[in-house]
């Protein structure tokens, strides 16, 4: 219902977000970080283009599951990867 009233992080903007598609080298670490808030496929590509712009990370959303699977080459913090989730605008429930 927030996507509706403007109250979420999607601009209702369709999917115009392009996503950059990453491959590492090799992965060191890898988190599951489940996410409120992404209701379209817009909001599935902004959060995946803003986590893939990260140096070192390459990440896969599933709006259905409402998580991210983020797998790294290098050290990445949990809270740099949850405050530009809520950057975003969505809400970071869990990361694991």
């Amino acid at each position: 219902m927030k996507h509706f009233k403007g109250e979420s992080g999607c601009c209702g903007g369709g999917s115009s977000v392009k996503i950059k598609r990453k491959k590492l080298k090799k992965v060191v670490k890898q988190r599951t970080i489940v996410i409120e808030g992404m209701t379209c496929k817009h909001c599935k590509n902004r959060v995946e283009s803003d986590l893939n712009a990260l140096d070192g990370v390459a990440a896969k959303v599933s709006l259905r599951k409402r998580t991210a699977v983020v797998s790294m080459e290098k050290e990445i913090s949990d809270a740099q990867m949850k405050k530009i989730i809520e950057n975003a605008g969505y809400e970071v429930i869990e990361i694991r």
